[in-house]
């Protein structure tokens, strides 16, 4: 595919709660139950991914806003770790050289400060029933029924008291 012929990147902005802060942006995926934390070049390029601008303009916005000399490999590497943490709407064609290098080879063959590079660190949330702490027989509970009792430990909530109780 030539390099006319890709589709300009597009973020997704669906179920995400974003907070963007000095140096970073924090999205959370309500789809993915993930927290994404986009160092400020990585936010910078996710922010620049409207689905118009192309790879070599948001290079020279990148630029601007860092008021310095931005390689467009940056801006490749930044939008492989979007598409990895699914907050690109759709897959993004990347030039062939890119779906073997990671960020290590990048800063080996460009020598430059690894800080600057694209940084995305994800981690997977807990769902909400998976981050309560559930109790276990004869512990006192909230109220009839399984209560916060452990089901899968076939314990509800009962009695006097109440407390768990094998059912």
């Amino acid at each position: 595919m030539k390099k006319s012929d890709r589709p300009p990147p597009k973020a997704r902005n669906e179920r995400l709660v974003i907070k963007e802060l000095a140096d970073e942006t924090l999205v959370y995926d309500e789809i993915n139950n993930k927290a994404h934390c986009l160092n400020s070049t990585a936010g910078l390029v996710w922010k620049f991914c409207d689905g118009r601008t192309n790879v070599p303009r948001i290079t020279r916005l990148l630029e601007k806003e860092m008021n310095a000399a931005v390689p467009e490999q940056w801006v490749w590497l930044a939008i492989k770790q979007l598409e990895e943490s699914r907050l690109l709407e759709v897959p993004t064609a990347k030039p062939e050289w890119l779906q073997q290098t990671s960020r290590r080879e990048l800063v080996r063959r460009l020598g430059l400060a690894a800080v600057a590079l694209p940084l995305i660190t994800s981690i997977q949330a807990p769902v909400a029933a998976q981050a309560g702490s559930c109790r276990t027989v004869g512990q006192p509970c909230t109220g009839p029924g399984l209560g916060n009792c452990c089901p899968g430990q076939g314990l509800a909530c009962q009695g006097v008291g109440p407390t768990c109780q094998v059912t």
